[in-house]
């Protein structure tokens, strides 16, 4: 147990460099006191840790010095994890690495671990695009890939659908979301990172300009955030409907978000064995034209312009089959 500690230790200065003492605590789940004590052991072992005093300190490796206890390369250490993903480790040319990765990584366990591993590895397998969706493979993958590995700039040409930009960008991460890639960068000059869906890029050319990477950016963290300011701000209206049975099931099975409303019993817009729910949508035309696609079976109950809206879309229809 104390010499898994003191190697996590380890791993984690070499992963994140300098942390304070409550930080490793905090991560290994033990005291302060206990991490100190650690700390005088691998330093008294040789290895070249040190500590800081003050608002800034904490402690880290030499810079420059890193433990090989894993023996994987540099380019299987990114690729192991992606070696459960072996579409995503194909189009990043990453294949061959995250096989060998793996092939290390089982090599090293003890034989009841392999076999448990083994197990895992040949039942479990993830597929990231979603049903009736294409796989979206951008051509700039590798190369905007190569640019975050290394934390060298990019100049790109842009399709937004403000129009075609050109961009200086700073990548900070990936991000693979159902099926589609999307880079998470700075623009030069501006204080926050942006995303870019990495399909709209149209054109890039590698900068020999390095760029030095924000030391609390949390690549997973900021995409959290960041998809919960896109869906607060693109689902800006709500539509109030009931929905049968069969339409409850189709909704679910669509994933779409919905919030249970509380009904008065025999109302009359709500049909008798149908449940009324709040839908967030973008707008009235969109709201409209994705109930469409449920039928009969999802009735509008608000607001007002929504069923206008729903009506007016099927007086078009029925007139583009009107013989």
């Amino acid at each position: 147990m104390k010499a898994s500690r003191l190697l996590s230790i380890m791993m984690l200065l070499q992963a994140r460099g300098r942390m304070t003492a409550p930080a490793l605590a905090e991560a290994l789940e033990v005291s302060e006191r206990t991490i100190l004590r650690d700390i005088d052991q691998l330093s008294t072992a040789g290895v070249p840790i040190w500590g800081d005093r003050g608002r800034n300190g904490g402690f880290q490796l030499r810079e420059g010095w890193r433990t090989d206890l894993t023996g994987l390369t540099q380019q299987e250490a990114h690729a192991l994890f992606l070696a459960g993903l072996p579409g995503p480790a194909t189009e990043l040319g990453l294949d061959d690495m995250a096989t060998s990765a793996r092939r290390k990584m089982i090599a090293s366990l003890a034989p009841d671990s392999r076999e448990h591993a083994d197990r895992v590895a040949s039942r479990l397998h993830i597929d990231t695009v979603d049903w009736y969706r294409a796989q979206e493979t951008p051509v700039f993958l590798r190369e905007v890939a190569d640019a975050v590995w290394s934390a060298h700039r990019i100049e790109v040409k842009y399709e937004s659908w403000r129009g075609v930009s050109n961009r200086e960008l700073e990548p900070l991460g990936l991000v693979l979301k159902g099926g589609a890639w999307y880079l998470v960068a700075k623009v030069v000059g501006k204080p926050s990172p942006l995303t870019f869906r990495l399909a709209k890029i149209v054109e890039l050319k590698p900068s020999r300009r390095r760029f030095k990477r924000p030391a609390r950016f949390d690549l997973a963290r900021h995409w959290h955030d960041a998809m919960h300011r896109y869906e607060t701000d693109l689902y800006r209206l709500t539509a109030h409907i009931a929905v049968s049975p069969r339409g409850e099931n189709w909704l679910i099975n669509a994933r779409v978000k919905t919030m249970p409303v509380a009904q008065d019993a025999g109302h009359a817009e709500v049909p008798s064995g149908w449940k009324a729910c709040l839908m967030p949508i973008e707008s009235i035309e969109h709201g409209a034209r994705k109930l469409l696609g449920y039928g009969a079976h999802v009735k509008i109950l608000g607001p007002q312009e929504l069923k206008h809206q729903l009506m007016e879309e099927l007086l078009q229809l029925k007139a583009l089959y009107k013989k």
